[in-house]
């Protein structure tokens, strides 16, 4: 392990590697045990050579941006977390597109956006997330998703081929790509948007904005939306009809604002997430009849299966 250490740090640079790396620290759950090596290259070079050294070691490898969808066991990871996140996260103009390294946040390219008076991403303004998670999972909220606006994307394949895939090759839908199918990794990807009044843009930007803050629990750590949205219902409709809101393992709780976000209320542990998720799965199926898939990943080792 000490080679492999040696050797990823040469790739990530001085200073963008660390050992027993607390997790709690980069997901917004501020959950997690640490990871044996926590990496954040800032060159793509950096980020394939990180990748080529892990598979050729045989050693576990997990790719986050800024873990705003993860759940990390309480004993941690045993393997390599990559993190491409604000060491990357660059981006040009031309015209009415815009270029970006996949680290950068989507709320960040939403705020250049409308610096340059263009329109189409105001749906992502709030959305946490990196470009990378949101090209992977098709990123989508109050009506606009990633594939709406998405030309192209730059990925790394498995065989440590390089591809640039149009929007079509993408194979975007709900909450999934050809990335996560085939465990790609973003590098950069291309959107179009579309030239309007910055006021008019930022007007939609605030009335979203206010909509979030009304009817979500932004002040609490979460990972955002636990569920996927089941086919023709609602997950926290559900939730909240099988009367679990405020329903509560620990420190882990169904929110009593939205019941759609499990939240860590102060201390919760990666488990009190787990069991907690495995009770309102288990109640809303016995009463409805509909089996919740989380939307949340988890990673590590659990004692119990979810």
């Amino acid at each position: 392990m000490q080679n492999l250490y040696e050797a990823l740090g040469g790739a990530a640079g001085v200073g963008h590697i660390w050992r027993d790396e607390p997790m709690k620290k980069h997901t917004t759950f501020r959950i997690g045990g640490p990871a044996d090596i926590f990496t954040a290259p800032e060159s793509e070079k950096g980020i394939c050579e990180t990748v080529r050294l892990c598979r050729a070691a045989g050693i576990p490898l997990y790719i986050i941006g800024n873990g705003s969808n993860l759940l990390v066991a309480d004993d941690g990871f045993r393997g390599v977390i990559l993190q491409i996140f604000k060491n990357y996260s660059d981006l040009s103009f031309e015209g009415n597109q815009v270029t970006a390294k996949s680290g950068i946040l989507l709320s960040t390219l939403a705020k250049q956006a409308l610096a340059h008076g263009l329109s189409g991403l105001e749906f992502a303004s709030g959305i946490p997330g990196t470009l990378g998670g949101a090209v992977m999972m098709n990123a989508g909220a109050y009506g606009g998703e990633m594939k709406d606006v998405l030309q192209w994307a730059r990925v790394l394949t498995r065989e440590g081929e390089i591809k640039k895939l149009g929007v079509d090759e993408l194979a975007m839908g709900y909450r999934t790509s050809i990335v996560e199918k085939e465990q790609y990794i973003v590098l950069e990807a291309c959107i179009r948007l579309s030239e309007e009044d910055p006021r008019q843009i930022l007007a939609r930007m605030e009335e979203l904005k206010e909509l979030r803050v009304s009817k979500q629990p932004l002040d609490i750590p979460s990972a955002g939306s636990t569920f996927k949205r089941p086919e023709g219902y609602f997950a926290g409709k559900l939730i909240m009809e099988a009367g679990l809101r405020g329903y509560s393992c620990g420190d882990a709780q169904v929110s009593e604002k939205h019941c759609g976000f499990v939240v860590n209320k102060g201390n919760a542990t990666a488990a009190d997430v787990r069991r907690l998720i495995g009770s309102v799965r288990r109640i809303v199926f016995e009463k409805y009849g509909v089996m919740l898939e989380p939307e949340i990943r988890m990673i590590g080792e659990f004692e119990d299966a979810v």
